[in-house]
């Protein structure tokens, strides 16, 4: 395992490139393990539609970042209270996923400083029934990333104020608020740290999980590379917010697996757009599904023809593709 320095750097698109870029391009012969901590900021799943998770006027007034990442999942608030790790390792299907495996060193550590620490649901950690952090991951077909927030002494308040949580998330969890169902570790140490001196006990936490650990710092080129994927990427309007699509239905469940939205634009009987958004993780892009059903008629048995060669657990995780055809076209359930 190899520790990337990041310098530092608390910009989020910065951070969030330099993560990318060591998953596109570092040696597959070796594991990686990244730590930041960003400014004040939103990171969006990769599916998600950027307008509807966050108050946008807000967000605004108090200048946070908005930044999309590579990874599924739901829209996540990063402050400086808040540590960010990345595992960058080789693709492997029983390690998709499997938040379990990326999840246990870390919930080790935070056992040994006397945390009632312990994975639930899909991909939260949580002390004593409330979370105090989130996972994603996203896999090239080659290299994966599994990816995590640790709230340490976040502003909570601020996770109210600058999302927009719906309520089919807070009714499927049988909560009223956000706020009752976050915690931040600090709330739970017997012995105060700052961010800094929990990091440092983290990593030397994860150093005892692996006996070839070392650090290492980005050549100048590297960086400069890191810095050209933020420019050309995490800083465009068209990968924060661009997907926000032209629709006239739009069809949304919850499953098991996470919250699938649809918005669909149907002209003369015929899709003519087609957007998949929600909280979901999958292996595929979604692009493959709404190019695919652009033009079809809006119909079942044509959709159902054209997804017959499509593995739909690929693209969601596990769920029957007849209830994904359902979804698109089936008796509304109000």
């Amino acid at each position: 395992m190899i520790f990337i320095e990041n310098e530092g750097n608390t910009n989020p698109r910065l951070n969030l490139a330099l993560e990318e870029y060591a998953l596109r391009n570092f040696s597959a012969e070796n594991d990686y393990l990244l730590f930041y901590i960003n400014e004040p900021s939103i990171i969006i799943g990769r599916n998600q539609n950027t307008l509807e998770e966050i108050n946008l006027s807000y967000v605004e007034e108090n200048n946070i970042h908005i930044v999309r990442r590579v990874s599924g999942g739901g829209a996540v608030y990063h402050d400086f209270g808040n540590l960010n790790f990345s595992f960058i390792t080789n693709h492997d299907v029983k390690s998709l996923s499997n938040f379990k495996k990326f999840t246990a060193p870390v919930i080790k550590v935070l056992n040994s400083l006397g945390l009632n620490a312990e994975l639930k649901g899909r991909n939260d950690i949580e002390v004593d029934d409330k979370k105090i952090s989130g996972t994603a991951q996203f896999s090239t077909g080659k290299r994966m990333v599994s990816h995590g927030t640790l709230l340490y002494d976040t502003d909570l308040g601020e996770v109210v104020n600058a999302l927009n949580v719906k309520m089919s998330k807070i009714q499927s969890k049988g909560h009223k608020s956000v706020r009752s169902r976050v915690a931040n570790i600090s709330e739970f140490l017997k012995e105060p740290l700052k961010i800094e001196e929990f990091r440092q006990l983290l990593l030397e936490g994860l150093y005892d999980e692996s006996e070839a650990f070392e650090s290492y710092h980005l050549t100048a080129e590297e960086w400069k590379a890191v810095h050209q994927l933020k420019e050309e990427k995490y800083d465009t309007w068209d990968w924060n917010y661009g997907r926000s699509p032209k629709f006239n239905i739009q069809r949304s469940k919850r499953f098991p697996i996470g919250e699938i939205d649809l918005r669909i634009f149907v002209e003369k009987g015929h899709i003519i757009d087609f957007k998949v958004f929600g909280d979901f993780f999958g292996k595929e892009p979604v692009e493959n599904i709404e190019q695919l059903l652009i033009g079809a008629r809006y119909d079942r048995s044509d959709i159902s023809e054209l997804l017959k060669a499509i593995e739909v657990k690929e693209y969601f995780g596990d769920i029957p593709k007849e209830d994904f055809v359902e979804l698109i076209y089936g008796e509304d359930e109000g």
